[in-house]
């Protein structure tokens, strides 16, 4: 089980986040910053994709060869997630329940697909102690205290 790169590590559709902030900045009515003019306001769009994008698997990390086995493909997936993104980062779809929906259920995927495989790594390991003897099991020496280990006896 190897590591798996996040979208965030690979590519990120900053056009898109840009404009959503620039325009989240100037918003004067139904968002947080018209509480309190802060004199550097963070734009939550940027925060949102961010977030996003580092809890979703990149398409080049897929595990399975045969899912995205081109690099066209590959691009293809990116960029439908890039367009869930761009719908989420939009300040307006902020309570939009098919938008969010959407987005976790790519966050869900990644994560489901990370636990399928991590059972199947315990299922090699679990197959792997039960095949393979294991002649050098630690024993007890109880002739000199107990403090050294001899090979233990594989058959009984």
């Amino acid at each position: 089980m190897g590591y798996r790169k996040k979208l965030i590590e690979v590519a990120l559709p900053l056009d898109a986040i840009s404009r959503a902030g620039k325009r989240e900045k100037s918003i004067r009515h139904g968002h947080p910053s018209t509480l309190h003019l802060w004199w550097a306001r963070r734009p939550l769009a940027a925060a949102r994709a961010v977030l996003w994008a580092s809890l979703v698997d990149d398409p080049s990390a897929h595990p399975d060869p045969d899912r995205f086995p081109t690099e066209e493909d590959e691009k293809l997936e990116r960029k439908r997630l890039f367009g869930i993104l761009e719908r989420l980062v939009v300040w307006e779809n902020s309570n939009d329940t098919e938008v969010l929906e959407e987005a976790r259920a790519e966050i869900e995927n990644s994560f489901l697909q990370r636990e399928r495989e991590r059972e199947r790594e315990r299922e090699r390991e679990q197959t792997f102690r039960t095949s393979c003897p294991r002649p050098f099991l630690r024993g007890r020496d109880d002739s000199s205290g107990g403090a050294t280990s001899r090979p233990a006896v594989l058959w009984r």
